[in-house]
């Protein structure tokens, strides 16, 4: 088991999983895929998107919300969703983690957020903004996770440096 994974539920957009996909690739995050999902696996977009990565890619896929907990009893999860009472920085995120998305149009259905309210954290936004792009929310809750154990496994300074020179 990784120590980030981003658990995406009934993903609707190719694109967006592709852009995800890449985002776990570039950080060693493992994707958990619950579906159905909108598109299919072979989906030329979704390839577009996740470029020449899908070789790094650790990734499972589920049927439904109860397969992943069967496949996972112990998850220590968090739900990002807009209607969440505290902002994703407010928590100490212990590996391993899982990261729980929605899908674009409806984000996680209500009954799982009610019964995992103290597990549900929000993103910032202005008041007029309906919701951020599930690709960035991602992104954003994963480098959040890696910020605070100091980008653990990430690329240092000094190798950054001597790739450059």
């Amino acid at each position: 088991m990784k120590n980030i994974n981003i658990v995406l539920h009934e993903p609707e957009i190719p694109q967006n999983t592709g852009n995800i996909a890449r985002t776990c690739a570039a950080t060693g995050t493992a994707l958990h895929i619950i579906g159905p999902m909108g598109f299919a696996i072979d989906d030329k977009k979704l390839k577009r998107a996740g470029l020449d990565y899908w070789y790094e890619l650790d990734i499972t896929y589920y049927d439904g919300l109860d397969d992943f907990f069967i496949s996972n009893p112990n998850a220590n999860f968090y739900c990002f969703s807009t209607k969440a009472p505290r902002c994703y920085t407010e928590v100490d995120y212990a590996y391993p983690v899982f990261l729980f998305f929605g899908k674009e149009t409806k984000g996680l259905p209500e009954d799982f957020l009610t019964a995992n309210y103290e597990r549900c954290v929000r993103l910032p936004m202005r008041e007029s903004i309906r919701s951020l792009n599930l690709s960035n929310a991602a992104a954003i809750g994963v480098y959040e996770v890696l910020r605070q154990h100091g980008f653990e496994g990430q690329m240092s300074e000094s190798d950054y440096l001597d790739t450059v020179r």
